[in-house]
């Protein structure tokens, strides 16, 4: 019997719903092509950084015919993570770290991938089509394919905004032979508003809709594997861990929902915790505790450099004693975070005794430099 591929789209955005999705559309796989010049000239400018990955995998991300020439069809899902509280509002807290709202709780990818899977089961068992799954972690651009699908479009911080759910949505793909309707693309509702490009403290768009990483904090935090910058770290103030000011003005989050699923509650312990706390984190401590969050795949010596950067921008004297703990660090990274730290928050000719104190002990270049 042949099959209706209008009733095929609509059992498969039935079944995504009935898995956990709130969002469903239908996008061409040859959809992407502007959003490819772009990519390939943001990488020209180096916006990059070192993630060199971008650059490897250009030409699947450009085209996800070239990363399977079989696709007909994609289906885009996404799922809302909004937030309970007030994001701006934990900035204020000094004594404490702020780490992005996705990765309060679970690795989203685990539970996205497990709903994209049994969406996919259900189409190749149903029509006898070949099927891929795809969430974040492969060369596919998923929030100009979702905006093609009709789930949204990309806001001038180039992240992918919804009318339902504002700026708070997981994406995943389905890649399909299934050849389906694709949806009408959703059009542009930025409108004159800029204020996610105002907000960002790094100033790390260098126009609307493009987004320079190298200034990113969620880059510098998560990404970034050496020093980060020095005049950009007092700009950080108290994110440990990814960024989401310009997600969080966004003025269409003004229908966005609080997350439905438990695994994406936000853990009462990473909300907002103490810097002092965390900068005490050896290995084994910082896996027990970032188990099964995206935090752990940042490593302990990475993640422990945000909390000292953090503590530097604390304006809390008391915290230097816990930065100096951290002098003595077997990671290079960590004590020339813990001498920036201090130098800081103590007095000039505090810091200066402590240099003569531990420079001469210095073996490390970065380090020394630090204590210059």
């Amino acid at each position: 019997m042949p099959i209706s591929i209008s009733e095929a789209k609509d059992r498969i955005q039935e079944e995504a719903r009935r898995a956990g999705f709130d969002l469903v559309g239908i996008a061409d796989p040859a959809a992407v092509s502007r959003s490819g010049a772009h990519l390939m000239e943001a990488l020209r400018r180096g916006y990059h950084g070192d993630m060199t990955w971008l650059a490897e995998k250009a030409a699947w991300r450009r085209d996800p015919r070239a990363l399977w020439p079989e696709v007909k069809s994609i289906v885009m899902m996404a799922m809302n993570y909004g937030p309970e509280d007030e994001v701006l509002a934990r900035m204020n807290r000094r004594d404490r770290g702020v780490i992005s709202v996705y990765a309060q709780n679970r690795d989203y990818h685990d539970l996205v991938k497990k709903r994209l899977k049994a969406v996919a089961r259900f189409i190749a068992g149903t029509y006898g089509a070949q099927v891929k799954v795809f969430v974040d972690t492969a060369p596919v651009m998923e929030k100009p394919l979702a905006a093609a699908a009709g789930l949204g479009w990309q806001g001038k911080h180039t992240n992918l905004v919804t009318r339902d759910l504002g700026s708070w949505t997981f994406l995943g793909a389905v890649f399909t032979t299934l050849d389906l309707i694709p949806d009408a693309p959703h059009a542009d509702r930025c409108g004159d508003c800029r204020r996610c490009l105002d907000i960002c403290p790094t100033q790390a768009f260098p126009a609307p809709y493009v987004l320079d990483a190298r200034r990113c904090i969620s880059y510098l935090t998560i990404e970034h594997k050496g020093h980060i910058d020095r005049a950009l770290r007092p700009h950080l103030g108290n994110r440990i861990y990814g960024c989401d000011d310009c997600l969080a003005v966004c003025p269409w989050n003004k229908f966005a929902a609080k997350a439905r699923e438990a695994a994406l509650q936000p853990r009462p312990d990473l909300t907002a915790p103490k810097l002092a706390e965390l900068a005490q984190l050896d290995d084994a401590s910082f896996r027990a505790l970032f188990s099964g969050s995206p935090v752990k795949r940042l490593g302990r010596d990475r993640f422990i450099r945000n909390v000292l950067i953090a503590i530097g921008n604390s304006n809390d004297a008391a915290l230097a004693a816990t930065a100096e703990t951290l002098l003595g660090d077997a990671s290079p990274l960590v004590r020339a975070m813990a001498v920036w730290a201090l130098s800081q928050l103590l007095p000039a000719s505090a810091f200066a005794d402590m240099r003569r104190a531990h420079l001469a002990h210095e073996r490390d270049a970065d380090v020394r430099a630090e204590w210059s």
